[in-house]
């Protein structure tokens, strides 16, 4: 599942994450995060054993232009994204 939140002010993002989620028979789990919350785009991967890794820059736009690179990120890449979180 796709999750979509973000703030705006005057029309720009300002604020916003983006996450793959999956159901598991343990309930709803993160796979891959994106948000704006320290004024950049950052990436965070999850794994199973780890849960949230440290976070990356991911894309060097203002943070609409990255919430709108998140989200086709993860329809173009979610198979490979899920498979990863799934083998780690």
């Amino acid at each position: 599942m796709l999750f979509v939140d973000f703030a705006t002010e005057r029309g720009d993002v300002v604020d916003y994450t983006v996450a793959l989620l999956l159901g598991t028979p343990a309930g709803t789990k993160t796979v891959r995060l994106y948000d704006g919350a320290h004024g950049f785009n950052e990436m965070h991967r999850y794994t199973r054993r780890g849960g949230k890794q440290a976070g990356k820059a991911f894309h060097p736009g203002s943070l609409g232009q990255g919430m709108r690179a998140a989200i086709e990120e993860i329809k173009e890449g979610f198979v490979e994204m899920i498979e990863g979180w799934r083998g780690s």
